[in-house]
């Protein structure tokens, strides 16, 4: 699996940047993308000194938010509660799904945006701005998610349909945590891989997808236009070259978190009726 370095063994300044991290997204977890930053010594931190003025004023934020909810989707097919039922998911799992979509809806386009401008800083773009604070309240924290599913824990069924959704990073096998949460309802997760599938094989479904990611990513260059430049020095340039690898995948799979999760939300019954 990608290296990542876990919430419960961040020490130190990774520990308070994974908590702000948590505060600014307003989402109860530190995303995949900046658990791999942490893993290479210096570049988290680098990545932080240089946003972190764009997450506390909310202009990332709002931006990448403002931004994704821009986007066309063509719905799935609705599903009833007894249809849900039947794959194994009752009235409190409908809301720990809805939760769990709510989660990656609103930290994927944050991701996006924050790649976008790392990924300028490392191609030489400065930092221009002043760097003046905005008060900014980020938006009450969504629920806690259940346990992700331990890939290598998974028995043989269950990895070979996530592996089947998931990609590559570095030539390690990297599957969204969007689908090892759902995998905590086998029969669901295999309804989602049914459903996803042939819009993961879609050329004409990853255009759209990737032209979701571009237009985040290209409000980076006005994200760096407004914060300080920083005296932390940059990752190495092996570093560099690791982080635009997962960036690139990055780019793919989290423009797939706003739409299937977009999608999978939408699909379930309206909130009151999960009865």
């Amino acid at each position: 699996m990608m290296q990542e370095l876990p919430e419960a063994r961040a020490t130190g300044e990774l520990a308070v940047i994974y908590e702000e991290l948590r505060t600014t997204c307003a989402v109860p977890y530190v995303s995949s993308l900046q658990r791999h930053l942490a893993t290479m010594p210096g570049c988290l931190e680098y990545a932080w000194a240089l946003l972190r003025p764009a997450f506390v004023s909310g202009l990332l934020p709002e931006t990448a938010w403002r931004l994704a909810s821009m986007m066309p989707v063509a719905p799935l097919p609705p599903l009833t509660p007894e249809a849900l039922r039947l794959l194994g998911v009752d009235a409190a799992g409908m809301q720990a799904i809805r939760n769990i979509c709510d989660n990656f809806v609103r930290v994927a386009p944050i991701n996006l945006l924050f790649a976008g401008a790392v990924e300028r800083a490392l191609e030489g773009a400065e930092a221009t701005g002043e760097g003046a604070a905005v008060a900014w309240s980020p938006p009450e924290p969504l629920a806690p998610m259940p346990t992700m599913v331990d890939l290598e824990q998974a028995g043989a069924d269950l990895r070979s349909v996530l592996l089947g959704l998931g990609t590559e990073i570095g030539r390690a096998p990297f599957v969204p945590g969007l689908y090892r949460l759902l995998a905590c309802w086998p029969g669901y997760l295999a309804h989602v891989a049914a459903l996803l599938t042939p819009l993961l094989r879609s050329e004409m479904a990853r255009a759209e997808r990737a032209a979701i990611a571009s237009n985040i990513m290209a409000a980076a260059d006005d994200i760096l236009a407004a914060v300080l430049p920083t005296d932390r020095p940059p990752p190495s340039a092996a570093q560099a070259q690791a982080i635009r690898g997962a960036i690139h995948t990055y780019r793919v799979t989290s423009s797939e978190m706003i739409v299937f999760g977009t999608l999978l939300r939408d699909a379930l019954p309206p909130e009151g009726e999960e009865a």
